[in-house]
């Protein structure tokens, strides 16, 4: 029996051939995925204006939109809810709470937007509380760059 190819989305191929059926993820369609320059959308959380401009800066002259910024945990759940971004850069210390509780609202429901927590303080500081609170990572403030973001988001 021939081999039938239905392209799924961009990046899986489903072959159906007599009684066996595969998806599998293409070379070409993988490449195509994972090298486009596919703009991700970016809030920014953190109660420093300096730093919140820095990341700004940062992260838009390397490919990322930045929708919103806010300077608490407040501002930072209400702006997550209105603007919807794919990604939250978000600060561990807050002035009306931390970005742990924060990271752990927003991840409640299995829905949220990929959260990045960031300090100027070592991961380590923070022991266990980085994996617990539904956060995909770490990254230091002086490592903020969209490759270090792009990498821990893979």
């Amino acid at each position: 029996m021939p081999t039938r190819e239905t392209a799924l989305g961009s990046w899986w191929v489903f072959r159906a051939s007599g009684a066996k059926s595969v998806a599998t993820r293409t070379v070409a369609a993988a490449r195509l995925c994972d090298d486009a320059p596919v703009s991700k959308t970016v809030l920014i959380v953190d109660d420093h204006p300096s730093f919140r401009g820095m990341a700004r800066a940062i992260l838009e002259s390397e490919g990322f939109t930045v929708v919103g910024e806010a300077e608490d945990g407040a501002g930072a759940v209400a702006q997550a809810r209105a603007l919807r971004p794919d990604i939250i850069l978000l600060d561990v210390q807050l002035p009306d709470t931390d970005g742990f509780a924060i990271a752990a609202a927003l991840t409640s429901n299995g829905s949220s937007p990929d959260i990045v927590l960031t300090s100027s303080r070592d991961a380590r500081d923070f022991g266990s509380l980085v994996d617990e609170c539904g956060a995909r990572g770490f990254i230091p403030k002086a490592e903020i760059s969209a490759e270090a973001i792009a990498a821990l988001l893979r």
